[in-house]
């Protein structure tokens, strides 16, 4: 698919049709190499370097911000170059408040229910990520953040007083930050009522809906896509779903929906019968910030979200998405291969 949505304007700008393929199958090669390292390590040392990596990415995140480090694409600073090599910081941000969070949460399993001690630290150290991609600006991946680390703190048993409010005053100060954003309103305004929105506001999913209608119930057929034909921006990243419905039509389309359906139903299981506390917090974590992605991916380009630039896991062109992934799905495999080991297969 990345093939398919990207060749003509790969040829067109870079006189190689196979450029981003070429690019996405080094990174596929890189992904499955850490993947499989990953997979092989005890996870439990993912526990350790936990705060490691958290501070790791808390830098990077701050590089970003600097307008000498930090590289300005479309209008929004969210990439880093070092050795000719771009990479999103905030794609490894999603996987270090994922581990810091479960071990927190598997060190403190008797004192959830305090708000100092159970909720406030992990509410502290998620805003603190949040709010440094949502400067860059990056709504999409903060609300993943956000929704991550929500969804650890509701499975580690805090009190839902706790949670309800903090959720009441995260959409209260996104609302300010929103109004704040010319650009992000008017791409709220285009999703709650698109007949009155602007042409250019509403430009990009009109595209998309263009290309799931003529989709039909087979498609038009792999590799005869009108709309990849630089009619629909972003076609090979954040809206290549809607060139999987065009091209491959509603079965495809939900063959795909199905696919992150078993991801889900796997990583569940998984969890649930993971050795340990931070085993089963690793493993939901991971398994619900990849599907709530697709989730929050596919909802923007059907037309129920405003348009963001969240990936498709797996799918989307980008080397920094696709090698996260497979380190995520590295450790997570990890937890399935100890238990195992331990007379409760997967």
């Amino acid at each position: 698919m990345v093939y398919s949505s990207s060749a003509i304007k790969a040829q067109e700008k870079y006189g190689d049709p196979f450029l981003f393929l070429k690019k996405q199958l080094l990174w596929m090669v890189v992904g499955v190499a850490v993947m499989v390292w990953a997979m092989y390590r005890d996870y439990r040392a993912f526990q350790r370097y936990a705060p490691l990596l958290f501070l790791a990415s808390f830098l990077l995140l701050l590089l970003v911000l600097l307008p000498s480090v930090g590289v300005k694409v479309n209008g929004a600073r969210r990439w880093l170059r070092l050795f000719g090599i771009s990479f999103q910081p905030s794609e490894l941000a999603k996987l270090s408040l994922i581990l810091i969070l479960a071990s927190f949460f598997a060190r403190k399993a008797d004192r959830v229910e305090s708000f100092l001690l159970g909720f406030a630290p992990p509410l502290v150290l998620s805003s603190l990520f949040v709010g440094l991609v949502v400067l860059e600006p990056n709504f999409g991946t903060g609300a993943v953040l956000m929704l991550s680390a929500m969804s650890l703190c509701f499975m580690a048993g805090v009190r839902l007083t706790h949670l309800g409010s903090a959720l009441a005053a995260a959409g209260a100060l996104s609302y300010v930050v929103v109004q704040a954003h010319p650009y992000a309103k008017a791409r709220l305004l285009t999703m709650m009522d698109p007949a009155h929105a602007s042409s250019r506001a509403a430009y990009q999913i009109h595209q998309s809906l263009y290309a799931l209608g003529p989709g039909g119930i087979l498609g038009r057929g792999l590799g005869d896509s009108i709309q990849k034909l630089f009619y629909l921006p972003e076609s090979h990243t954040e809206f290549i779903f809607a060139i999987v419905g065009e091209e491959m039509g509603l079965v495809g389309a939900l063959l795909m929906i199905c696919l992150f359906g078993i991801l889900l139903w796997r990583g569940t299981r998984i969890a649930l019968r993971a050795p340990d506390l931070f085993g089963t917090y690793a493993a939901m974590g991971i398994t619900f910030t990849l599907v709530s992605q697709a989730v929050i991916n596919i909802a923007v380009v059907v037309g129920l979200l405003p348009t963001t630039g969240v990936p498709l896991p797996f799918v989307s062109f980008g080397g920094s998405s696709l090698v996260t992934t497979f380190l995520c799905i590295g450790i997570l495999l990890s937890i399935s291969r100890h238990q195992v080991a331990r007379g409760r297969p997967s």
